[in-house]
C-alpha cells in the first residue's frame, strides 16, 4: 500500500491524504493511520537503562479500513482527484494538528554525531494489523515524514531601533551609538540592512565596530533551559574623538557557511532535501502553545577599543526570520485578525511498496 499527503486547509491546522491499500495482501487486517510529534532534547545514543531523552507530544490514530460505520468526512478536492485517479481502494483520512504544536526544527548534528538529531519532528505511519495497539513491523507498514511551517505574519511590526550612550572615567564627554533596521520582517536569504551611527563626542578612539548576526536556538526540558549562539559575519571601522559615522552594514543569515556549526537551528530537515535556518518562533503571551524550540535572531553592534571591548557601548536588535506565505495563499484573508500566522505541513516523502 501506499501514502498520498496533502497541505493543510487555509483555515484550518489539519492535513489530509489518501491510502491506497490492496485487499489479498491485508486479508482480514485492518490498516491504521498514527501521526506522531515528539520532541528529542538528547542524543539518541544515550537512551539507556530505559530513560529516553525524547517526549512525545502529540499522537492519534485513526482506522482507514475496514472504514469505521460512523465515519463520515467531506472530502477535500486533493483527496477528491486521488481517489478518482487511485480507484476504489483508495480510503482517505485526514489529522486535525493542534495549533498548540511546535514547528519542526533539527539542531544540525555535528560531523561525529550518530543517530537522530535533536529537534522537534513529525511523523506518519500507516500500518496494517489486527488492532491499532499491535505492534508495528517494518514489512506491513509505510512511513512517511512531514514538517510544520510557519508562515510571515499579515502585518510586521515596527521597525527595531536601539540606542545606548556610555561616560568614560574623568571625562563628562559620552559616546552615542545609535542603529535600526529598515523593517522587522525578512525572509531567507533576504541580506539585512544595519543603520549604524555613532557620534564620539568624548576624547577615547573607536578603533573597531563589530557587527554580527547571532543565532539563538533555546530549548526546554525537565533540566529547564540553554542557548547556543553562532556569529554569521563582522565587520570593522574607526571613529576618532569629535567625529560621528553613519554606514550601512549588510548581514545575509544563510546556512552556507554554516553547515559545519553544531547545534544551529534548522528548519525540520528532510530526506534528500536542503534546508534552512530556522524559522523565529512566533507565538502569544498566556498561550497554551508548547514552545519546545524558541527561535530567534538578534544582530549585534558592538564599539571596541583595541582589544578591549566596551560592553556598554553594544546594542541588539531583534528581527524576524520566516517563510513568505505561497503564491495561491497569498490573498487568502486570513481566518483570525492579529492571532499567529498560518501554518501548514509539507510532504517529506513517499514510499510505495509491498
Amino acid at each position: 500500500f501506499g501514502i498520498s499527503w496533502g497541505k493543510s486547509n487555509a483555515t484550518l491546522v489539519f492535513s489530509d491524504g489518501v491510502v491506497l491499500v490492496d485487499p489479498e495482501y491485508l486479508k482480514e487486517r485492518k490498516v491504521f493511520v498514527n501521526l506522531t510529534c515528539a520532541f528529542r532534547y538528547g542524543r539518541e545514543d544515550l537512551d539507556v537503562l530505559g530513560l529516553s531523552f525524547r517526549k512525545v507530544l502529540f499522537n492519534s490514530t485513526v482506522q482507514v479500513f475496514p472504514v469505521p460505520p460512523v465515519c463520515q468526512q467531506n472530502l477535500s478536492q486533493l483527496q477528491e482527484k486521488l481517489v478518482k485517479k487511485l480507484g476504489q481502494h483508495a480510503y482517505p483520512f485526514n489529522f486535525t494538528i493542534p495549533h498548540s504544536l511546535p514547528c519542526s526544527v533539527t539542531l544540525q548534528p555535528g560531523p561525529e554525531d550518530t543517530g537522530k538529531a535533536c529537534g522537534v519532528d513529525y511523523e506518519l505511519q500507516v500500518f496494517c494489523a489486527m488492532t491499532e495497539d499491535e505492534k508495528i513491523h517494518q514489512r506491513n507498514s509505510v512511513h512517511l515524514l512531514i514538517r510544520k511551517v510557519q508562515y510571515a505574519p499579515e502585518k510586521p511590526g515596527p521597525q527595531p531601533m536601539m540606542e545606548t550612550s556610555r561616560n568614560f572615567l574623568m571625562s563628562d564627554r559620552i559616546l552615542h551609538l545609535e542603529a535600526s533596521l529598515d523593517k522587522e520582517l525578512y525572509y531567507h536569504g533576504e541580506p539585512i540592512n544595519i543603520n549604524v551611527h555613532v557620534t564620539n563626542n568624548s576624547t577615547k578612539t573607536v578603533k573597531k565596530i563589530k557587527v554580527s548576526g547571532n543565532s539563538h536556538a533555546s530549548f526546554f526540558h525537565s533540566s529547564g533551559a540553554s542557548a547556543l549562539t553562532c556569529n554569521v559575519s563582522l565587520s570593522r571601522d574607526q571613529v576618532s574623538p569629535s567625529s560621528t559615522l553613519c554606514k550601512i552594514y549588510t548581514l545575509t543569515p544563510v546556512l552556507g557557511p554554516n553547515r559545519e556549526k553544531r547545534g544551529l537551528a534548522l528548519d525540520g530537515k528532510l530526506k534528500h532535501e536542503d534546508t534552512n535556518l530556522a524559522s523565529s518562533t512566533m507565538y502569544e503571551l498566556h498561550t497554551d502553545m508548547f514552545i519546545a524550540l524558541l527561535c530567534s535572531y538578534l544582530p549585534m553592534v558592538l564599539l571596541m577599543e583595541g582589544a578591549v571591548y566596551c560592553m556598554d557601548v553594544a546594542v541588539e536588535l531583534p528581527f524576524v526570520l520566516m517563510h513568505p506565505k505561497p503564491k495561491e495563499e497569498a490573498h487568502t484573508p486570513p481566518t483570525h485578525p492579529g492571532k499567529l500566522p498560518r501554518i501548514r505541513t509539507e510532504i517529506a516523502a513517499r514510499r510505495c511498496g509491498l
